[in-house]
């Protein structure tokens, strides 16, 4: 497996507990929505899928955060999750943990690592 640097988004679209930036990433021969979001400064990156039933978290795109900012939440069931740990600390699924992403944030530009077959 080789790995490599796909651009998400230009750093200034991700607002301190602000609105995320949707994008796709191909997992186990499959195309998986996934996420960003800028949290303490830095952008956190998760697969969008909740681990309570597997429905997308934002209610609409890009509505990652609960209404304090404080917490990444599932539209659909209310589950808080934290967004630097993406650990379930509300809800069914407490204690479950969001498919974390790896991303860097370079020259003004978010990138998320990828593992793809040579």
């Amino acid at each position: 497996m080789a790995r490599g640097e796909r651009l998400i988004c230009a750093a200034g679209e991700l607002v301190e507990g602000g609105s995320g930036v949707r994008f796709e990433i191909a997992q186990g021969g499959k195309s998986l929505a996934a996420f960003v979001v800028r949290w303490r400064g830095l952008p956190r990156a998760y697969v969008n899928e909740c681990r309570h039933q597997s429905s997308e978290l934002d209610w609409m795109q890009g509505d990652f955060f609960d209404e304090t900012k404080l917490y990444l939440i599932c539209a659909t069931h209310g589950v808080l999750y934290t967004p630097d740990s993406g650990i379930c600390v509300a809800g069914p699924c407490r204690g479950a943990r969001l498919a974390p992403l790896e991303v860097v944030e370079r020259e003004g530009k978010v990138f998320c690592i990828e593992e793809f077959e040579e």
